[in-house]
């Protein structure tokens, strides 16, 4: 990844470039005019779904849309390696709505250690639905956004190729201009691997500053680590975050849809091979170290066990749906809901990015 002297000097070489691709008369989150039809912006191509490239260097950016043109149109917005920015909108024939986002650019997007692919350096727009609309995009480096870092597994990762789909690729939806999701969540990793790769903790560490929250999910992967060493990996993470004057906040892991009549079992809650109850060393770790905890744990047993052992299947990956049947990976539904809860907890508790959630 480039270092930040480089991404600057990127940055500004952009802005001279004029990014900024098309005037936009608002720039708020949402604004209704009446246009007449107009071409693609430049940077732009194709009717369905449009796509849109900028060639930028690593960093954040400011970027605001106009949807709609002259025929009525339903328009979803995606970027980088599908985080979904704008859920489907219809707008009327002649009318154009504009909304605003901030948008954190990596490399390689998606997972850090490139699992899935790598992508395409720069920034990457796609506006999918029955009938994308787009008619004006702009984009500029952001000022000092507020950038929340996600330090996970699969579940919460930017999954590169549907039907997966992570947790934290769908609450940038939610997310106002002047804050940023950056997902450095990673499939596969426990949280001692995430720990001690250079790809993964160690580049998230070095970009965080002064009250950047921090939101730390392990346990699907740490099936036979020690509750010492467990407490331990979060403890690390959590000071050295401290050190930098970010905000550590936990999360515990959302269930397996693994059930024992109607109710889930102790697999599925996350006690591991060797008998460790990792939630509950995730909430202890919380009040050992005076660190907000989201209970993810409890909220989707909550919601997984009041659907049921048939209706939860719509919550992860069915063969019939989507090729494949996986019970502990989610559909993009799925994901939505379980980042719909860990938002529920970050309003609930005020935390630091309460105040940018839509």
């Amino acid at each position: 990844m480039a270092n930040r002297r480089r991404g600057e000097h990127g940055a500004r070489l952009a802005t001279a470039a004029l990014l900024t691709l098309a005037a936009l008369a608002a720039t708020g989150p949402a604004h209704a005019r009446s246009a007449a039809p107009q071409a693609l912006p430049a940077g732009c191509s194709g009717t369905s779904p449009i796509t849109c490239h900028y060639a930028l260097a690593p960093g954040n950016y400011d970027v605001t849309v106009s949807v709609g043109g002259a025929a009525t149109g339903q328009t979803e917005m995606w970027v980088e390696a599908r985080r979904l920015m704008l859920p489907a909108t219809r707008t009327a024939a002649g009318a154009v709505t504009t909304y605003s986002f901030t948008v954190n650019v990596r490399q390689p997007e998606g997972q850090p250690t490139g699992q899935g692919g790598t992508g395409n350096p720069g920034l990457d727009i796609r506006f999918t639905g029955s009938s994308p609309q787009v008619s004006a995009v702009s984009v500029k480096p952001a000022s000092q956004p507020l950038v929340a870092y996600l330090a996970g597994d699969s579940t919460v990762c930017d999954q590169p190729a549907a039907p997966y789909t992570g947790w934290g690729q769908m609450i940038t939806s939610a997310v106002r201009p002047g804050a940023s999701i950056a997902n450095y969540a990673d499939s596969g990793e426990s949280s001692g691997s995430f720990l001690s790769n250079s790809a993964l903790f160690p580049a998230l560490l070095s970009k965080v500053k002064a009250n950047d929250p921090v939101f730390i999910q392990f346990g699907h992967n740490d099936k036979q680590t020690s509750a010492s060493a467990f407490r331990n990996n979060l403890t690390s993470m959590i000071t050295q975050v401290r050190a930098k004057g970010g905000v550590p906040v936990l999360v515990t892991p959302p269930v397996r849809r693994l059930f024992d009549g109607s109710r889930l079992t102790s697999t599925a809650l996350h006690v591991n091979g060797v008998g460790v109850n990792l939630p509950a060393e995730v909430r202890a770790v919380g009040t050992a170290q005076r660190v907000p905890v989201i209970d993810l744990t409890a909220r989707s047993k909550a919601l997984v066990e009041s659907l049921g052992p048939s209706a939860s299947a719509q919550l992860f990956l069915r063969s019939s749906v989507d090729g494949v049947t996986d019970n502990t990976h989610f559909s993009q539904y799925g994901a939505a809901q379980m980042g719909g809860l860990v938002l529920q907890s970050i309003r609930e508790q005020n935390l630091p990015l309460a105040a940018y959630l839509r």
